[in-house]
C-alpha cells in the first residue's frame, strides 16, 4: 500500500532536514580540521557574512573562537556571530551571542553593538496589538538600556526612533483594552486605561483619541467637570483634530461650551487636579 500524499510529504521534509544536518556537520568537522591563522580565519567568515551565507560565517566565527579563544579576534567573532544569527533571523540565537559577549566582555569595544543587536533582535519578534506584549515591553527596556548607556553611539538614533514605534504599540494596546471596557460598560477601567495613554505616551499618535474616549467616558458617568477637562485639552493641543470635533459636538449636545484659550499645560498637568 503506497503511504498517503500527506505522510509522504512528511517523509521527505525529514529527510531533507536529516540531509541538512548531516551536510551542517560534515562542513563544521572540515573546517574544525584545519587550523589556520586568525586573522586569515576571521577575514574568510566575514566573505561568508558578506555573501550572505550566514550559516557558513557562523561555523567560522565559531572557529575563530575555538582556535585562538584569546585574541582580539574572538572578541569580535562573538558579536559577529550575533549579528549572522539576526541576518539569518534567528533572533532567539542572537540575543543568546550577544548577551553573552555582553557577560564576558561587558567593557569592550562591541559591547554597545551588542546592546543594541539585543534591542533589535527583540524588536523584529513585536506582535500585533492584539496579543501579549510582552515582548514590546522588553524591546522598550533594552532600547532604554542602549540609550541610557550609551547616548552619544552610533546607534542611539536608531534606538530613539524604535523606541517611539515601541510607545505607540503600546498605547495602541492600551487604547484597544479601554475601548473593550467601554463597550463592556466597565467605563472606570476604560478611564484608566485612557489615562494612562494620556501620562505616558502623550507623544503618540494615540494621545488624541484617549482624550475623546475620556470625555466619552466621564460624560456617561456624569462627570462633566472631568468631561470639560478633557475636551478643553483636546481642543487647545489638537484645535484641527476630527477628534476634538466629535468631543466638541458632544459636550455643547450636553449644554457644554468650551473654553480652550488657557494658557498651554501639557496633557497630563491639564487632567491632575491641581496641575499647574
Amino acid at each position: 500500500m503506497k503511504p498517503s500524499k500527506p505522510l509522504a510529504l512528511a517523509l521527505i521534509a525529514v529527510a531533507v532536514s536529516l540531509t541538512a544536518c548531516q551536510s551542517r556537520e560534515k562542513r563544521q568537522r572540515e573546517l574544525a580540521y584545519v587550523e589556520r591563522p586568525v586573522e586569515q580565519l576571521y577575514n574568510q567568515a566575514g566573505r561568508e557574512l558578506d555573501s550572505r551565507d550566514f550559516e557558513t560565517a557562523i561555523l567560522l566565527f565559531n572557529e575563530v573562537e575555538r582556535q585562538h579563544p584569546y585574541s582580539e579576534w574572538a572578541r569580535k567573532a562573538m558579536v559577529m556571530t550575533a549579528y549572522a544569527h539576526y541576518e539569518r533571523h534567528n533572533y532567539d540565537e542572537a540575543i543568546s551571542a550577544a548577551q553573552r559577549y555582553i557577560s564576558l566582555h561587558p567593557g569592550g569595544s562591541e559591547a554597545a553593538y551588542a546592546y543594541y543587536l539585543i534591542a533589535i533582535s527583540q524588536f523584529e519578534q513585536i506582535v500585533d496589538v492584539g496579543r501579549d506584549q510582552g515582548m514590546t515591553e522588553q524591546t522598550k527596556a533594552s532600547l532604554q538600556d542602549v540609550l541610557r548607556r550609551f547616548p552619544n553611539s552610533e546607534y542611539a538614533r536608531d534606538a530613539e526612533v524604535k523606541l517611539d514605534m515601541v510607545n505607540d504599540q503600546l498605547a495602541g494596546k492600551e487604547m484597544e483594552v479601554g475601548r473593550w471596557y467601554l463597550r463592556s460598560n466597565q467605563t472606570l477601567a476604560a478611564i484608566n486605561r485612557f489615562r494612562t495613554v494620556v501620562q505616558d505616551y502623550d507623544t503618540t499618535s494615540h494621545s488624541e483619541e484617549a482624550l475623546y474616549r475620556l470625555v466619552e467616558a466621564y460624560l456617561s458617568l456624569g462627570m462633566r467637570p472631568q468631561a470639560t477637562e478633557a475636551a478643553a485639552t483636546l481642543g487647545y493641543n489638537y484645535p484641527d483634530s476630527d477628534w476634538y470635533k466629535m468631543a466638541y459636538n458632544l459636550m455643547t449636545s450636553e449644554g457644554v461650551m468650551l473654553d480652550t484659550s488657557a494658557p498651554k499645560r501639557t496633557l497630563l498637568q491639564r487632567l491632575i487636579p491641581g496641575g499647574k
